[in-house]
């Protein structure tokens, strides 16, 4: 919400997406949420065709930051108790977002929220396809 992108959802999923079940968390703008919702991973890259599909992954090698978006990426994002299955991962590749320690030390936090993950990345790529928006 506030990107104006689409959330794509697959199933099976491991929470409700009805209005009370939304309502009981806290969102209350989820009826203007824009989703869409598919039947299982072969429906969603079934959708996805020839799109470039981002993955991110806690452990994925390369930065998020070297991606070069371009209208119609998709970015993936698995569930926040488990990731991207290490299948998937290990047959295409995936980028992280690096996490910093203190003073200097690697990170004792192994990733961040899911809802975290994707305000970084999703405005990376906003900042990246309207520049202007960005402007002074």
């Amino acid at each position: 919400m506030g990107l104006g992108a689409r959330l794509h959802l697959i199933h099976p999923l491991g929470f409700r997406v009805d209005e009370k079940a939304a309502r009981r968390a806290g969102i209350d703008h989820w009826r203007h949420v824009d989703r869409v919702e598919h039947a299982d991973e072969a429906a969603f890259w079934s959708w996805a065709g020839q799109r470039r599909v981002h993955l991110l992954s806690a452990r994925g090698s390369r930065p998020f930051t070297a991606i070069r978006f371009q209208l119609d990426d998709v970015i993936l994002f698995g569930r926040e108790s488990t990731g991207l299955p290490d299948p998937l991962v290990a047959e295409r590749g995936a980028w992280r977002i690096p996490l910093r320690g203190q003073a200097g030390q690697p990170s004792r936090v192994r990733s961040l929220n899911l809802a975290n993950a994707v305000a970084v990345v999703g405005y990376e790529a906003y900042r990246q396809l309207l520049p202007e928006d960005f402007e002074p």
